[in-house]
């Protein structure tokens, strides 16, 4: 086979024979199947005149073809673009920031639609990766304005921990593809010999479903999604009894939460991740399963704390935005933004500089008052944020969803009685909204709406 020892990630994945690497709509994929479809598409893009250094989008989820396409982009020293289905308008700008010379579109059946776009003179970035003969990586975040910012990875850089051998789980592909948790999954589970089992749809019924059907003993989420499986109860309507770990991250924890998550599943590791597209996923330790203090770095990375604030240096941070400048210092560390609490070895992320609320010059952190709101009646899901003051500055400002209907005044006069008792003045909600919307999006991830 030609591609053999193009990649030591193919290499590995080759050896695993008929190992089970994917279950997608219900098939099972060997690996050595999946290796087959990489040649595929290896020899394929040669036909197509794509070249190493050449930016490559593919459009879609985690589907069998789609996934040998990345691996064999990864093979053919591509920058791959990894976009979900949804950015819809917005896919030319993502394009054109990216430089892609081509795009796969993969649709409902696996089949991908190819188009090329011509692009104009090449990023400085793009020219360095191209110069070390190495496959790139594009992620798209957003920064505090919503504008889509551009992180350009060296793959190799990125992929290179999962040389370490470690355990194999079978893992259902929560995050979705685009996002630097997805792409970590996704390579942790093929560098280790696991299988990944696709999550069709998200909703707590269905990932349930999938636990149960697929044996899945690892699920990688978001907080807001293992709140929403608390109050839905579908766990106790589906054997989830293989499920050995939970790992969340993407925003802050509330500790209500993750209280009663362990009290739900009992036996179940929960361990919580901590990860920007600019630097990759650390490696984390919880001090125990019900806290949310964690030491974070690892192989590769250094860490310290500035003013409560995390600064990481990385060796698999990313080379640049394509779209922005380095926001790096002189000696190559990353302001995460995340103020954190430390306590010798460990620390406790508290939430983003740019979510906290200043109430006459005293902090307010989101998570903390939503954790205590979540122990309030009837309360199902809630979003914190600051609402401007012209005495205070800001007050606290808080967004309802509800189980059941009932009047706004009912609410509010129990949630003011029930924070007086947990929270000090400043932190108690001073306005509320009651919404009939989710408060999250499609990343099952908190937006919390500031006014």
């Amino acid at each position: 086979m030609r591609l053999r020892s193009e990649h030591w990630l193919i290499d590995s994945m080759l050896s695993r024979g008929d190992n089970i690497a994917m279950i997608w709509e219900g098939t099972e994929i060997s690996y050595a199947d999946l290796i087959a479809d990489v040649s595929r598409w290896y020899d394929e893009l040669a036909g197509l005149r794509i070249i190493p250094g050449d930016s490559v989008a593919i459009c879609g989820d985690y589907s069998p073809n789609l996934c040998a396409l990345m691996l064999a982009l990864i093979a053919n020293r591509n920058v791959v673009v990894p976009l979900t289905l949804s950015p819809g308008a917005r896919r030319s700008e993502l394009l054109n920031i990216a430089q892609a010379q081509a795009c796969f579109h993969f649709e409902g059946n696996d089949v991908a639609s190819p188009q090329r776009y011509p692009v104009g003179p090449e990023h400085e970035l793009l020219k360095t990766l191209r110069g070390r003969s190495a496959p790139g990586l594009v992620l798209f975040s957003s920064g505090s304005t919503g504008a889509s910012k551009a992180a350009l990875h060296d793959f190799d850089s990125l992929l290179a921990k999962f040389r370490t051998p470690r355990p194999a789980f079978r893992t259902l592909t929560f995050l979705m593809l685009d996002h630097i948790g997805g792409i970590n999954t996704l390579f942790y589970i093929f560098s280790q010999g696991g299988t990944a089992v696709h999550a069709k749809s998200r909703d707590p019924a269905s990932v349930c479903r999938m636990i149960e059907r697929h044996h899945i003993e690892l699920l990688p989420t978001t907080p807001t999604f293992l709140n929403m499986l608390l109050i839905s109860e579908a766990y106790l309507h589906h054997n989830c009894s293989s499920l050995r770990m939970i790992t969340y991250g993407t925003e802050s924890m509330p500790s209500s939460t993750l209280r009663h998550l362990g009290n739900a599943l009992t036996g179940v590791e929960l361990k919580q991740t901590y990860g920007l597209s600019e630097l990759g996923i650390l490696r984390s330790k919880s001090r125990a399963s019900d806290s949310l203090w964690l030491k974070v770095g690892g192989a590769g990375y250094e860490t310290k704390v500035v003013d409560n604030i995390l600064w990481v240096r990385s060796e698999s941070s990313m080379l640049g935005y394509l779209n922005r400048p380095s926001p790096f210092d002189g000696e190559g560390w990353f302001c995460t933004g995340d103020l954190v609490e430390v306590d010798g070895e460990w620390m406790r992320i508290l939430g983003r500089k740019s979510e906290i609320i200043n109430v006459g010059g005293e902090k307010v952190y989101p998570a903390e008052v939503e954790s205590v709101l979540r122990e309030v009646d009837n309360i199902g899901d809630v979003a914190v944020s600051g609402r401007v003051n012209p005495i205070s500055g800001q007050i606290v400002f808080a967004q309802i969803v509800l189980h059941d209907p009932e009047p706004i005044e009912q609410v509010f006069k129990r949630i003011r009685r029930h924070c007086r008792e947990r929270l000090e003045p400043f932190k108690v909600p001073a306005s509320i909204e009651l919404r009939d919307d989710p408060l999250y999006g499609e990343r099952f991830k908190k937006m919390r709406r500031h006014t």
